[in-house]
């Protein structure tokens, strides 16, 4: 009774959040709208026994992607007259993935009442007897070890080729000096000038 009322909670929370992110008409609201789908979804997931992919909505999408959205769009002088305007002429094509998705869920749906879909084939590590994220654990560090690894290598690549990409030289670049500043005595920091009346400033 209270796993169907939180799935409930949960899906209905996801389902407002994610009617808000497409109907907002402020992109900071849209992503905070966006966040709270993310947190209801990895709920659901918890729900589903799948808890790794429910740290990795908190952790990537949460913590990492629509944090990065936000930012951009706080820091970006963003057009919301001009991003109207190139909405309405999308409008079609929208209608028609959202049509598309729409018969998929209904196929699914009606798939499921009449004997479901068997969408993959069981693996040995995935028994019930195990837990979802040990289960993946053994298959990520026995079968796909070595893709395991050669994706980090590529993540470690890309990192460092990011860093040697946007390194610059700064050379005659005046660094702050924080022990002279703490050193200087209160008056050497102000020098007051009887300064004459119609005559400039001498630096």
């Amino acid at each position: 009774m209270i796993q169907a009322i939180a799935f409930y909670l949960f899906a209905g929370v996801v389902l407002l959040a994610g009617a808000m992110t497409v109907s907002s008409r402020n992109p900071v609201n849209a992503v905070m709208w966006l966040i709270l789908a993310f947190f209801n979804a990895a709920g659901l997931m918890v729900l589903c026994g799948a808890e790794f992919i429910a740290m990795l909505l908190v952790i990537v999408y949460v913590g990492a992607v629509a944090v990065l959205f936000l930012f951009v769009v706080m820091m970006l002088d963003i057009d919301v007259a001009e991003m109207r305007a190139g909405f309405a002429r999308f409008w079609p094509l929208g209608l028609a993935l959202a049509a598309a998705l729409a018969a998929e869920i209904v196929f699914y749906a009606f798939g499921s009442l009449h004997g479901g879909l068997k969408l993959t084939l069981s693996h040995p590590a995935a028994t019930a007897a195990k837990p979802n994220i040990q289960a993946l654990g053994e298959l990520l560090y026995t079968r796909y070890l070595f893709v395991f690894e050669g994706a980090g290598l590529v993540l470690l690549v890309a990192m460092i080729g990011a860093i040697v990409l946007t390194h610059r030289d700064r050379k005659g670049t005046r660094y702050q000096n924080i022990g002279r500043q703490n050193a200087r005595r209160p008056q050497d920091a102000t020098r007051n000038v009887d300064q004459p009346v119609g005559v400039g400033v001498e630096l």
